[in-house]
């Protein structure tokens, strides 16, 4: 309980860093996760209560920073002792770090609070025993606020919904808490409370929730929309406030709603039409809404600029397990649809994708690898990112792998691994675990090369050129300035593939992975 003579109460909410370099290092330090700044916002808004927000991937402006990576708690529980921490449990990966940090607070004084997509069926126990006083199951924003009463003794937990903890040593959890549904209650994101972080891409969001129920996705249920008006309102606060140029829609499918989608993409053109300014927008997008040429134009009018889309695999028989609804035959014309309308598209996958037992799919690396470089040059694509599958806790891929006995444990292979960049199970033959890291980064540096340095240098030469014999100016400047873009961030990518290598060999994951594969061996049985 917090001591009722103080006038004011301390809330940190702490993003852990990431394990290792990876490819979202780079995009990471200019952005930050909105669902702590969410939770912040709130907790902000409480009478005798102050928040902010520490995003260990996003250390810029002064700040603390420990020697063995993220930031010095040490220094920051000096400077402004924090009296409740919380802690954002979206990535697994990054839950060794989150536990870590847990103790350190624990031990400290502080209450500690988690929340987050890692915290189902048996990592509640595991976080209730590494120094984590309470886990928020589910949405955040309101439960936050009425567990920081139940801290201050005003509250009963047993009215708090959605909340688990240790009572004498056994689990307890109250009933689960409703989805939000009125979001225009909410008060609007303050980023403000993101302290150190350079953001130069802002996320915003006005659906929850994806019905498309992929079997590798975490994200699930019936979307829930807030109004077209709230998300304009989060784009302009950040425009006037903070000067916000470039961002992020983080809705897992936009164009979800489809008539309320039209009329923001309007909304967004006109305000961008009366402030004199144009915005830039990436947003996520089902490969199928290319057909909804409407759709599209509204987008491109409204300032969306890159679309980035789940393909996932260019091959049938892993579409099929994944519970994509798509046919691997229509996939290149759609995506040259969004080319047409001069959108950007970054292209995400997952390569060796496991399959149900007795399919018969033994389709060898080398194949696979070609069907994965010929697919990306046909669809010609912008950018892409080329991840494994990741059983992650909560999936239906998690316990499928489970019940084949084919994860590695997490004593060998542990949850920093959980990021898409190395095999955490056993694969479908003839592949192997190692084959599949290495298909992988060849996969990537096909794409990212350290040529594209010249091509970048020639796209500078030629630039005037273009520029003089092309009647329109505003197109020629498009075409001119996506080339050089793509040019750009495929040599700045080839730098990011190579670090990437080297951190493999300073982690010496191989060396745990054999370990885990021996253990498969001697026991039968990798759980």
């Amino acid at each position: 309980m917090l001591d009722p003579l103080r006038k004011r109460c301390r809330f940190r909410m702490v993003v852990p860093a990431y394990p290792a370099f990876n490819v979202y290092s780079n995009i990471a330090s200019m952005t930050t996760s909105l669902g702590p700044v969410y939770v912040a916002t709130n907790v902000n808004k409480m009478p005798g209560w102050d928040a902010e927000v520490i995003d260990e991937n996003n250390l810029y402006l002064h700040g603390p920073r420990a020697k063995t990576g993220g930031a010095d708690h040490e220094i920051l529980q000096q400077e402004r002792a924090a009296d409740v921490v919380g802690f954002y449990g979206g990535l697994t990966s990054t839950i060794p770090r989150l536990y870590a940090l847990a103790r350190f607070y624990k031990n400290k004084g502080a209450v500690t609070i988690a929340g987050g997509q890692h915290f189902v069926g048996d990592n509640i126990m595991d976080a209730l025993h590494q120094g984590i006083d309470y886990i928020v199951l589910g949405e955040g924003e309101e439960a936050i606020q009425e567990l920081l009463e139940v801290i201050a003794g005003s509250r009963d937990i047993t009215r708090v919904k959605g909340i688990a903890c240790l009572k004498d040593g056994e689990l307890f959890r109250t009933s689960d808490r409703e989805k939000l549904l009125d979001f225009d209650k909410l008060p609007l994101p303050d980023f403000s409370l993101v302290r150190y972080a350079r953001i130069k891409v802002y996320p915003v969001e006005r659906i929850r929730g994806c019905g498309m129920d992929c079997e590798f996705c975490t994200v699930k249920g019936k979307p829930r929309a807030a109004s077209p008006q709230r998300l304009l309102e989060q784009i302009r606060s950040l425009v006037e406030t903070r000067d916000a140029r470039h961002f992020f829609i983080v809705d897992d499918l936009f164009g979800q709603h489809r008539e309320e989608t039209l009329q923001f993409c309007r909304m967004l053109k006109d305000y961008q039409m009366r402030i004199g300014k144009r915005l830039n927008f990436t947003a996520q997008i089902r490969l199928d809404k290319a057909k909804d040429t409407q759709l599209l134009s509204a987008m491109r009018e409204a300032g969306i600029d890159m679309v980035c889309i789940g393909f996932e695999s260019p091959i049938a028989e892993e579409l099929e397990a994944m519970n994509k609804h798509i046919k691997s035959e229509d996939m290149v014309s759609l995506a040259r649809i969004f080319h047409k309308f001069g959108f950007l598209v970054h292209g995400m996958f997952i390569f060796g994708y496991p399959l149900e037992d007795g399919t018969g799919f033994n389709m060898r690396v080398k194949e696979r690898v070609k069907r994965y470089q010929e697919f990306i040059r046909s669809a010609r694509l912008d950018t892409i990112q080329i991840l494994l599958p990741v059983p992650l806790p909560g999936t239906e891929l998690s316990d499928r792998l489970k019940r084949q006995n084919r994860v590695y444990a997490t004593g060998d292979v542990g949850w920093e691994y959980y990021d898409g960049n190395f095999p955490i199970f056993e694969p479908d033959a003839p592949l192997t675990a190692e084959l599949m890291q290495i298909a992988q980064r060849k996969i990537m540096a096909s794409f990212y090369r350290f040529g594209y340095i010249f091509k970048i240098g020639l796209d500078v030469m030629t630039f005037p050129v273009i520029i003089l014999f092309l009647h329109d100016i505003g197109f020629g400047w498009r075409k001119w300035y996506c080339s050089w873009r793509n040019d750009l961030i495929r040599f700045i990518g080839w730098t990011i593939v190579k670090e990437w290598g080297l951190s493999f060999k300073k982690d010496r994951f191989m060396e745990k992975l054999q370990t885990a594969k021996e253990r498969v061996r001697i026991t039968g049985s990798p759980i």
